[in-house]
């Protein structure tokens, strides 16, 4: 205090014990200090016969952070009140690793943001050199929903194996960008062959460009990838997906199933597309467990293989 000017006011609304009450009161009764405002002790409460009480320049409040028992009783109640209300789909409010929404706009958007983010794992996984940018396109009806909201999914996703369990819907954006990878978001109004649509597209270092587009089916809207690089197919984004390319010959199909087969695993189930006759196919596997790097090997000896990836999505 004594290096303070004459007449200063004090307020402390951060701890109790920053300021030293006893000094305090000297420097009251001296004029140094000209008035107090309190509303954090030493001791809380502070006991009746302690002099801040009965000065008559000093403004004493009761202590209303989450210190006092029936604070932290609330503080409790409300935060089991905003974790109830997430875990069962509704608001999400005051979460770190999230952004607040309202039940209104999670009821529209919820359903979308599991897809959003198997598309953004899936380019990720496609790429065989370093992504410069991101082209995000919503068709259709998604394109009057919260694109914030799908973008900042997209981006969890394609981060998932980048950046593990660092990444979350908050810093998602903070993290691409550290990356260096731009990301366009584009809303449009050109018609597909879907009422909703979402395109994810990956220019990468070398040239190449990748493309996801997936939409939602059915009663349970159910996720779907309806193409791969411009070719349709249909997928269920879910589990070890053996996405290969190849010339268009009699014969693939077999050969691909004998090796899978003779490493034990069971293919569940298999979507074809081809550009023209005798062109490039696209075939796409989904296993019920991993293929090891022997029968990848296997795979890209048969010489009409062109690409063959093995990529993994979260059920």
């Amino acid at each position: 205090f004594e290096k303070m000017k004459d007449g200063v006011r004090v307020f402390n609304c951060a701890r109790g014990g920053i300021i030293k009450e006893s000094a305090l009161v000297d420097a009251l009764n001296s004029g140094k200090v000209a008035a107090a405002g309190l509303d954090v002790y030493e001791s809380e409460p502070p006991a009746g016969n302690h002099p801040l009480r009965s000065h008559p320049n000093v403004n004493l409040t009761p202590h209303l952070g989450a210190s006092t028992q029936e604070a932290q009783e609330s503080v409790g109640v409300e935060i089991a009140k905003a974790v109830a209300d997430a875990v069962r789909g509704g608001e999400i409010r005051n979460a770190i690793n999230m952004p607040s929404l309202d039940a209104s706009t999670i009821e529209k958007v919820g359903p979308y943001l599991d897809l959003c983010s198997k598309i953004g794992t899936f380019v990720q996984q496609l790429a065989l050199d370093k992504i410069e940018s991101l082209t995000i396109t919503y068709y259709g009806k998604v394109v009057d929903l919260d694109s914030n909201s799908l973008t900042r999914s997209v981006l969890k996703g394609f981060l998932q194996n980048i950046s593990g369990s660092n990444v979350n819907f908050v810093n998602a954006m903070v993290l691409v960008e550290r990356l260096g990878v731009g990301v366009e978001v584009v809303c449009s109004s050109a018609e597909t062959d879907f009422t909703e649509l979402i395109k994810v597209e990956a220019k990468c270092h070398n040239g190449e460009v990748v493309s996801v587009e997936g939409t939602l089916m059915g009663k349970g809207n159910s996720p779907r990838v309806v193409a791969i690089n411009g070719r349709d197919v249909e997928v269920e984004p879910c589990g070890y997906l053996l996405v290969i390319a190849n010339s268009d010959e009699t014969g693939i199909v077999g050969q691909l199933g004998t090796i899978i087969g003779d490493a034990g695993v069971n293919i569940a189930s298999m979507s074809l597309s081809r550009n023209e006759i005798g062109g490039i196919a696209l075939n796409i596997a989904g296993l019920d467990s991993e293929v090891d790097d022997v029968t990848m090997e296997k795979i890209h000896a048969i010489k009409a293989i062109k690409q063959a990836e093995l990529v993994y999505l979260e059920c």
